[in-house]
């Protein structure tokens, strides 16, 4: 059996966000020697370096969106590199940048299901449900729309990034993690009937119950794609973050999440989004990320 190729995309831009320093996220994860340490877990690794898009103009928001031709650019661009990957076989890993970026990744994603015939599952591990709309957002920055674009509420430029619009429907989405969305966001996600499991899930049911319900479903058919914004995990442990959230998921609660996902044998593509090493402390966040992503391709204390 041939070794599974993984590829490296970095995508260093903070296009979407309300802090600047997300750009600098791929960098911080090979500085933590992510490519070196998924190798010695026996995978082919390919870093295929970071696309290029437009500068950060800084501006306000134009009609309830910021950037938006600017993230428009920069989704095309991950949109064409993921699809790439996937088409050729191989397990794209997108460093971001900001996480509207996972507008790209996932639409790219989608299509490759289509095609294939596989069953897309999308975990969004988060803070943030991340489905603004122009309406909805107090701030129009574009990292807090993603979901609600890729589910075909947004502009037709983001909406139709892919080959079919909307690029997913919200029953494909799991979203674990969550415990802050904005007050016009809350009536948008309970009307999508997005599967949320909060922090409220969390610590009623335990991580394992929620993860056990989060992959209910999946089978060898099943596409599983993993959305990791780094503000998913508690600020105590993961300070690197532009809009850290104070009670996330622990180190072992994070860790027995990306356990169990491995323990499926069905991931297929990966996003890691929101490492701000302006914000961080001599890159450890960025060295738990690729901790946790190591324990995502079956770094385990025991060989179970």
């Amino acid at each position: 059996m041939s070794k599974q190729t993984i590829s490296l995309i970095g995508v260093p831009t903070d296009i979407g966000a309300g802090h600047r320093g997300a750009s600098m996220g791929p960098e911080a994860m090979r500085v933590a020697d992510l490519g070196a340490k998924l190798e010695q877990r026996g995978l082919q690794v390919i870093d295929r370096g970071n696309l290029h898009g437009p500068l950060n103009p800084w501006l306000p928001p134009v009609d309830g969106y910021r950037h938006l031709d600017e993230v428009v650019a920069w989704n095309t661009a991950v949109y064409t590199a993921v699809h790439k990957e996937l088409q050729a076989g191989h397990l794209p890993i997108m460093l971001g940048g900001d996480h509207c970026l996972a507008i790209g990744s996932i639409s790219a994603v989608a299509d490759h299901c289509r095609s294939t015939g596989k069953q897309l599952r999308v975990l969004w591990l988060d803070a943030h449900s991340d489905f603004n709309t122009a309406e909805a957002t107090p701030s129009g920055n574009i990292h807090g729309m993603p979901v609600a674009c890729l589910c075909g509420r947004g502009p037709q430029v983001l909406t139709g990034i892919g080959n079919s619009t909307p690029a997913i429907t919200p029953d494909v989405i799991r979203q674990i993690g969550i415990r802050s969305v904005d007050y016009g966001e809350k009536q948008l996600v309970r009307e999508a009937s997005v599967g949320i499991f909060d922090m409220r899930r969390i610590d009623e049911d335990g991580m394992k119950r929620v993860m056990e319900q989060a992959l209910d479903g999946i089978d060898e058919n099943t596409h599983l794609h993993v959305s990791f914004d780094v503000d998913f995990l508690d600020p105590s442990i993961a300070p690197g973050v532009g809009t850290t959230v104070r009670g996330g998921p622990s180190y072992r609660e994070a860790q027995l999440c990306m356990e169990m996902i491995s323990d499926s044998g069905r991931l297929a593509s990966l996003d890691l989004v929101e490492l701000n090493p302006a914000f961080d402390r001599r890159n450890a966040t960025a060295k738990l990320a690729v901790d946790l992503i190591e324990s995502l391709f079956g770094k385990s204390t025991l060989i179970r």
